[in-house]
C-alpha cells in the first residue's frame, strides 16, 4: 500500500485562520478489508464551510477533529478494489478529505459515487456538477422557486455555486445580477456567464451605496436573492427587495473569523412579508439527480462555462484555503494532487 501524505487540522483558529492551523503529516495506508476500494486523488475542493468547521462551537455539523484529515470533497481514480462494484480504473467523487489517497467503504452508502468524463471533466465533479452546483440548483428552485421575469440576485456570483445558479436562473427566464469582489471577476459574470449585470461590491463602502447601485441594476427590485456572504452586502438586498420575495442562506463567509452579523433593517422582513430560509444541501439528497443531470447538461452543451482556480499540490492547499474565505480565488477553488 502507497505512503499516504495528509493534511490534519493542527489547532482552532483564534479569530482569523492562519496556515499554522493545519500540519502536513506522513502515515501509511491501511491494507484493504472485505468491500473497501483505494483511492487516488486527482482534485481536492476546498470549500467555506470548512472554516467553520475549524470551530470548536456549536452548529449544523459537528466540529472538525483535532489531528484529523481535514474534511473535503475529493474525485479521483480506484487503483485497488475489493468490493465487485468498484473496478480499478472508475473515476469517482467522494469525501476522500486533504489527503493523496483514502480506504472507502464502497457499500456505504452515499460514500463513493462512480462519474462519467466523457462529457464532463473529472474536477467539474467537485464544483459545477458537484455539491456548489447542486447547492445552486436547491437554492433557486426549491426555496427562491423564479418565475419568468422576475429579477434574482446572488452573491460570491463568479464563485462556483454562483456561476451555476446564474446558468440555472437564466435558463428560467430570470433577469440575473450578480454581486462579486473586482472588475474582473464582475466582467466574467456578464460576459462569461451571461448575467445580466454584476456589481463590484469592492466599490462600495456601505449596504446604502451597494443598495442604490442594485437600485440601477434592478430597476423592478429584487424578487430572489441567494446569500453566501452576509453583512453589508445582506442588508442592501434587503433595501431592495420586493413584497413576497424569497432569500436562499446557504454562507455567511462575512462572519467566519467570529465578527457579529447584525442585521440593520429586520423590519424589512416583516413590510415585505418576505420568506428567509437556511438549508445544507446535503440535507436534501433527494434532489441530487434530479440537479446533478440538469447541471451536467449545461456543462456538455456549454450552457454553463465555469473557471477554476488551482493550487499545485498538497501542501498548498491552507493559503489556498485561507486566499479563498478572502475571496482571492477565481471561481472554483481546487488542489491538484496528481
Amino acid at each position: 500500500m502507497p505512503t499516504n501524505q495528509i493534511i490534519v487540522l493542527d489547532s482552532r483558529p483564534q479569530g482569523e485562520a492562519s496556515a499554522s492551523n493545519f500540519k502536513l503529516v506522513t502515515a501509511d495506508t491501511p491494507a484493504l478489508q472485505a468491500g473497501q476500494v483505494l483511492v487516488r486523488h486527482h482534485f481536492l475542493s476546498l470549500d467555506p464551510y470548512m472554516r467553520g468547521r475549524m470551530n470548536d462551537s456549536k452548529s449544523y455539523a459537528v466540529p472538525q477533529p483535532l489531528g484529523q484529515v481535514m474534511i473535503g470533497g475529493t474525485v479521483g481514480e480506484v487503483v485497488e478494489s475489493q468490493n465487485s462494484k468498484f473496478q480499478v480504473g472508475d473515476k469517482v467523487v467522494g469525501m476522500g478529505g486533504w489527503q493523496h489517497y483514502s480506504v472507502v467503504d464502497g457499500d456505504a452508502v452515499g460514500a463513493l459515487r462512480k462519474v462519467d468524463t466523457t462529457h464532463v471533466p473529472l474536477s467539474h465533479y467537485l464544483g459545477a456538477v458537484g455539491m456548489p452546483g447542486v447547492t445552486a440548483w436547491y437554492g433557486l428552485v426549491k426555496i427562491i422557486n423564479p418565475q419568468a421575469g422576475e429579477t434574482v440576485t446572488v452573491s460570491a456570483a463568479s464563485g462556483a455555486v454562483g456561476s451555476a445558479y446564474g446558468a440555472l436562473a437564466k435558463a428560467r427566464g430570470c433577469r440575473v445580477v450578480g454581486i462579486a469582489g473586482g472588475k474582473d471577476k464582475c466582467d466574467y459574470v456578464v460576459n462569461e456567464l451571461g448575467f445580466d449585470a454584476c456589481i463590484d461590491y469592492k466599490e462600495h463602502a456601505d449596504a446604502f451605496s451597494l443598495a442604490k447601485a442594485l437600485k440601477v441594476a434592478c430597476p423592478q427590485g429584487i424578487d430572489g436573492h441567494f446569500e453566501n456572504v452576509g453583512g453589508k452586502v445582506l442588508d442592501a438586498v434587503m433595501m431592495r427587495a420586493n413584497a413576497f420575495s424569497r432569500i436562499a442562506v446557504c454562507g455567511m463567509i462575512a462572519g467566519y473569523n467570529g465578527e457579529p452579523l447584525p442585521m440593520s433593517n429586520p423590519a424589512a422582513i416583516l413590510i415585505n412579508r418576505m420568506k428567509i430560509e437556511g438549508f445544507i444541501v446535503s440535507e436534501h439528497m433527494e434532489v441530487w439527480p434530479q440537479a446533478l443531470a440538469e447541471l451536467g447538461n449545461m456543462i456538455a452543451t456549454g450552457a454553463l462555462r465555469p473557471r477554476e482556480s488551482v493550487a499545485p499540490n498538497l501542501a498548498a492547499a491552507p493559503e489556498a484555503f485561507l486566499g479563498l474565505l478572502k475571496g482571492k480565488n477565481f471561481g472554483k477553488q481546487l488542489v491538484k494532487l496528481i
